[in-house]
């Protein structure tokens, strides 16, 4: 990567943060300088520079310059620890507002919940989100088949490290080097060899959609996912209610490793 397209990134990554694009621009200006006046600024971003007054009172007002009132005026950007920390804290505090606002919402309709649902999801953070919290409310038992090394990410050891002692924890892995990988990292879960052949994609091609994760709580809810060629874009379908299709195929997919004393009659 480029050093232009660098400073292109983070003047992208400031917008998606709430920086309008001469704030971004200019706060990245001055992360190039030790300091800097609106002239030389204007120059070295093309931002006008009756604009870069406004743009740097914002930033000032939002903690991330300083200015000295010198002839002409001197301007710095805080240092970069600091300033990503009260990124940080900005983002982290319209999250929750957002969070507290929307919990406040009436439901304007409550349908009742029907018994088998399968739903659709992008993205790997919300599909690790989604299993993550699906984890951490596990009552009796987890099984988890990581079919991408990527996939075991620090966030999901941590969740699975944290699961309470009541509850078992099976993982499996599609490859014996991934099994020592996951039992080192997770010391205290029975780790297996998954008897999923046809998962591990030995004569699969490039171009072939691979299987990324395949987890199973309680014997009632079920989330599958995929990795689609070249991009490796995470995609998955979720899936709950005892007595749903999807979680009975996956239950006798997976029956290697399973606990079959919790083995419900169907």
């Amino acid at each position: 990567m480029t050093t232009n397209d660098s400073l292109e990134e983070a003047i992208e990554v400031l917008q998606q943060l709430g920086l309008k694009e001469y704030e971004a621009r200019c706060f990245v200006g001055l992360s190039r300088l030790h300091t800097g006046t609106a002239k030389k600024l204007s120059e070295m971003t093309e931002v006008p520079r009756t604009r870069v007054y406004d743009a740097i009172r914002v930033l000032e007002a939002q903690g991330l310059v300083e200015i000295q009132h010198s002839s002409p005026q001197q301007f710095r950007a805080v240092p970069l620890d600091e300033a990503t920390e009260t990124l940080r804290d900005q983002y982290e505090d319209r999250v929750e507002r957002l969070h507290d606002a929307l919990d406040m919402v009436e439901i304007v309709e409550e349908d009742e919940t029907p018994v088998q649902q399968i739903w659709a999801m992008s993205g790997r953070d919300a599909i690790e989100n989604r299993a993550d919290q699906l984890i951490e409310n596990a009552a009796e038992e987890v099984v988890l088949v990581v079919g991408d090394e990527s996939l075991l990410t620090d966030d999901l050891v941590a969740t699975l490290n944290d699961v309470g002692n009541g509850v078992d924890l099976l993982i499996g892995a599609l490859t014996e080097s991934l099994q020592e990988q996951i039992q080192t990292a997770v010391p205290d879960a029975m780790t297996f060899v998954s008897g999923l052949e046809w998962l591990h994609g030995e004569d699969a091609t490039e171009n072939e959609t691979a299987i990324g994760r395949l987890l199973l709580v309680d014997r009632s809810t079920i989330l599958v996912s995929s990795l689609m060629p070249g991009t490796k874009e995470e995609q998955a379908i979720f899936g709950e209610g005892f007595g749903n299709g999807l979680v009975v195929i996956a239950r006798r997919l997976m029956a290697q490793g399973l606990l079959t004393a919790r083995d419900p009659k169907q």
